[in-house]
């Protein structure tokens, strides 16, 4: 039986934070003739990462990989500290593209810690963001992943505060959150939640179609933490059959029904147009919106500084006048189409 009908979930794909870096990235090759090297992968998606180093983007896992002089720029999940002076030491243009909610915890770990509090840090092991976010103050941060590594906790005679990754579950969050709490009653939390909005957005519109699937399909990569809770949610909630894919090669052939399909934070919108091609539903798709996503992240200041700057030498170079030229803008452009073009 083929399938017949897909439910396509709303919102899904990237988020403000990976629109943002990916054409901050587009950019960087743009503006400069030689390679432009990236800490980290700039998201965590293979078809992402494939598309910059066919351009010439080198990816590297230590800053003293990158040549002295060359452009570099540290990825969306966020640098640190010593890894972002370094790449500043090494005399090229640093643009980093963290995300401006990782910003915001890494500055309540900073504050937290200045006034003296015990930091515990809800986030996955060996993830680029847990990994940054510790170091901004490793002597005071302690990282649990289940509420049993709570319990493991020593008693401490500093205040407790409780952050978090910011791609979490919330599931996986409520569990640690509840444990914490019962441990330590009179822990600071900040007033908004450290959960990215665009992650519970995806986890929420998932969970309005779980339980109306045969199977669920999940589109983004192995190490995409908010892809992996996607995936988590959709078996937790009952769903017989889920399948995490890079691409429409991966598809299982024997499919069938109502399938559900969704996309993680890093995944491009061309992907889900594959998918649903090679799933080719009898009766068609049926998006199913639960809000609608409007935020937007401009590019880092000094990539909006260095793009007006080529701006400027060009506009004046073919003879036109700079008062009235319109300032660069790239808030109407979407960076799966910026993806696309690229080559």
């Amino acid at each position: 039986m083929p399938v017949q009908h897909v439910l396509l979930a709303a919102p899904r794909g990237f988020c403000a934070g990976v629109e943002m870096a990916i054409k901050a990235l587009a950019w960087m090759v743009r503006a400069f003739d030689e390679p432009v090297y990236c800490y980290h992968e700039i998201v965590h998606n293979q078809l992402v990462v494939r598309r910059f180093e066919d351009l010439g983007v080198v990816f590297v896992n230590d800053v003293s990989e990158v040549p002295a002089g060359a452009p570099i720029m540290l990825s969306a999940h966020g640098s640190a500290p010593e890894v972002v002076a370094a790449a500043e030491a090494n005399g090229g243009t640093v643009v980093d593209a963290v995300c401006p909610l990782v910003t915001k915890v890494h500055h309540e770990v900073k504050v937290r810690a200045g006034k003296g509090y015990q930091i515990v840090y809800v986030g996955h092991d060996g993830h680029e963001e847990a990994v940054g976010t510790m170091a901004v103050a490793p002597d005071s941060i302690h990282r649990v992943e289940h509420p049993d590594e709570v319990a493991a906790l020593p008693e401490f005679d500093e205040p407790v505060a409780l952050l978090a990754q910011t791609t979490l579950s919330h599931r996986d969050w409520q569990d640690v959150l509840d444990a914490t709490r019962d441990r330590y009653p009179a822990m600071w939390m900040p007033g908004r939640s450290d959960l990215c909005f665009a992650t519970t957005n995806r986890q929420s519109a998932l969970m309005e179609i779980a339980s109306r699937c045969d199977a669920v399909v999940v589109i983004g990569s192995a190490n995409s933490s908010n892809t992996v809770a996607l995936a988590k949610l959709a078996a937790d909630a009952g769903c017989a059959r889920v399948h995490r894919v890079n691409g429409a090669e991966e598809l299982p052939d024997d499919l069938e029904g109502v399938v559900g399909v969704t996309a993680g934070a890093s995944a491009p919108e061309e992907l889900v147009d594959a998918i649903i091609a090679a799933l080719a539903p009898v009766d068609g798709v049926t998006e199913v919106s639960i809000t609608a996503e409007d935020e937007y992240f401009p590019p880092p200041r000094n990539l909006r500084d260095l793009l007006g700057a080529i701006d400027d030498f060009a506009t004046l170079a073919l003879g036109g006048p700079l008062h009235d030229r319109p300032p660069v803008n790239d808030r109407h452009v979407h960076a799966s189409d910026v993806l696309a073009a690229l080559d």
